[in-house]
């Protein structure tokens, strides 16, 4: 620390003796040494790019595509002014150019053995072709590694030495051995097979697609595609077939849900569809002559007035040829054998004249050349469908369901009329494009439904609802008669008390009156009759309820009558 003081002391002390001019000039260099380190850390944390293609690449519109397909695949690319395409790190660029590739995206300027260049230092030619045998197997193999569906990869191509006569010379050859990570379907995937192959095609000089092998790590071959003809065969066979199925179901949806509208989910239950399609795929050529347009067709008249002829004389050549003489043919000098054919010796030394005339006419025609190619189209189109009628119960002069001997109600069935069926037939043929040219077949019938087990529950429902109608009628019955006797009762009660009550007012008022006459009998002789409290409240009672009668006869009439009325 000490020395750290005095340091600080110094550096204070030449501060303090410098001038202006000096102080000035040291913080600028110092600015100057921090900027620069700035500069420096900026320009070192500046990630290092890595073209994916060496040479640049001036078509705009395949570098447009280029840079499309490694956007699809996540990546972001930088394009340099001279048009070279680069992303970040060197494993990402290796997998960018196995895709490019794969895919054909690879322009044509530039070269395939720049994505492998690699330089070495070697002494001798020997030791040259070795390293860059190896170096060509090593980025080879890191291209096939770096692909997202290979989980390791081991390549082994062998380079043959060179012959002075190409007959003489053994061809390059080369075989992988592909790992597939889990879940990949690369091994079952021909056009990523195809791409493996074709980066072995470019990356090394003189191969062909005979001499590469590619198996998985089961040893099984996958790119012996001549082989695989059969299999690519059933593959499209189930194509067709699945596109067969999806067709008829489309259709079927459409018919049956049209018919279920019409008749009900129940009785159109049954449809089927079966398609016959040719899935080839041809070509036709057609020639088709027309007459010659002399005028066309004046616009706005009401009728044709064009002019036409079927065709034009160009030339016409006639030669005519007569020819008369005694026919004689010699036959050469004596005794030697003629070189006339035996058809003509019959006609020798005979009398003929032949004429002969040909016309030669050469005509000019509208002719009209077309070519089309026919795409897989439907040869047959054959529908049946059966159509439920409809069933009703039988049923009484009471309206009632008639009870079969077993048990059952009895059902009588109507069919669908004819008319009906043939309106059904109409619109089926109409709904999948019937045509009779083709041999399409349309077919609706009236077939009754086994409805067995729905007639039955429909009986056990119905002979359950009158089960229970029975017993719901009987409980009301038995509900009726309970307040019938309750409300008899009720009445009988009231009698009852109504008579008692008017017993016990009738021997109430006989003991009021023999009171009242004791009462007065003894006030008469003058003697001093006691009365109790209870009788004195009871007279005051009778008193006050007299007075109110007299006082206000409405309220005590209604006062009577809702005693009545509760009586």
């Amino acid at each position: 620390m000490d020395w750290l003081k005095k340091m600080i002391a110094q550096i204070r002390g030449l501060w303090g003796k410098w001038s202006l001019i000096q102080r000035v000039i040291l913080g600028a260099i110092v600015l100057a040494v921090i900027g620069g380190v700035i500069a420096l850390f900026s320009i070192s944390s500046v990630p290092t790019m890595v073209p994916i293609i060496d040479v640049p690449i001036q078509d705009e519109a395949v570098r447009d595509r280029i840079i499309t397909r490694v956007n699809e695949e996540g990546v972001r690319v930088e394009v340099t002014a001279a048009g070279v395409i680069q992303v970040a790190d060197e494993p990402t660029a290796r997998r960018l150019r196995s895709l490019l590739i794969r895919e054909d995206l690879i322009p044509s300027n530039a070269d395939p053995w720049a994505i492998f260049d690699q330089d070495r230092w070697t002494i001798t030619d020997f030791e040259r072709d070795v390293n860059f045998r190896r170096a060509q197997t090593r980025m080879v193999t890191d291209h096939i590694k770096a692909l997202d569906e290979v989980d390791d990869a081991n390549v082994t191509v062998v380079f043959p030495e060179r012959t002075l006569f190409r007959s003489e010379q053994n061809p390059t050859t080369a075989s992988v051995i592909i790992t597939p990570k889990p879940g990949s379907d690369i091994t079952a995937n021909r056009k990523k097979i195809e791409g493996i192959q074709k980066l072995l095609r470019f990356a090394i000089e003189g191969l062909t697609d005979q001499n590469i092998v590619i198996t998985d790590h089961a040893g099984n071959v996958l790119n012996d595609f001549e082989n695989m003809a059969a299999v690519d065969r059933i593959d499209v066979i189930e194509r067709e077939s699945k596109h067969i199925q999806t067709l008829e179901a489309k259709y079927r949806a459409q018919v049956l849900a049209a018919l279920q509208q019409t008749f009900s989910d129940d009785r159109v239950r049954d449809l089927n569809i079966k398609i016959d399609m040719d899935m080839s795929r041809r070509s036709i050529e057609r020639e088709r002559y027309s007459p010659i347009v002399l005028k066309p067709r004046t616009p706005g008249l009401p009728y044709d007035d064009s002019e036409m002829v079927e065709s034009f004389t160009l030339a016409e050549s006639v030669s005519d040829t007569t020819w008369r003489g005694t026919g004689y043919n010699p036959e050469g000098p004596a005794g030697v054998e003629g070189q006339t054919p035996p058809a003509f010796k019959d006609m020798s030394n005979l009398y003929g004249e032949m004429t002969q005339q040909t016309r030669v006419h050469n005509e000019v025609v509208n002719s009209e050349k077309s070519q089309e190619e026919r795409s897989p189209q439907i040869d047959r189109v054959t529908v049946s469908v059966n159509i439920d009628g409809q069933w009703k119960w039988k049923r009484d002069e009471k309206k009632e369901p008639v009870i079969a001997d077993d048990g059952s109600i009895v059902r009588d069935y109507i069919p669908v009329p004819p008319e009906q069926l043939r309106s059904a037939q109409l619109l089926v043929q109409d709904a999948v494009g019937y045509n009779a040219g083709r041999g399409d077949s349309v077919t609706v019938q009236n077939i009754p439904f086994d409805r067995t087990a729905q007639f039955k529950a429909e009986d056990t429902a119905y002979f359950r609802q009158k089960q229970f109608q029975t017993t719901l009628l009987i409980f009301l019955i038995g509900v009726v008669i309970l307040l019938i006797s309750f409300i008899v009762f009720r009445a009988i009660s009231r009698e009852l008390e109504r008579r008692r009550r008017l017993a016990e007012d009738e021997r109430a008022r006989r003991e009021q009156a023999i009171r009242e006459s004791a009462i007065a009998q003894a006030e008469e002789e003058g003697v001093d009759v006691s009365i109790s409290v209870e009788e004195r409240a009871r007279l005051e009672l009778q008193e006050n309820a007299a007075n109110m009668a007299k006082e206000h006869p409405e309220d005590v009439a209604q006062l009577i009558r809702t005693w009545l009325l509760e009586e």
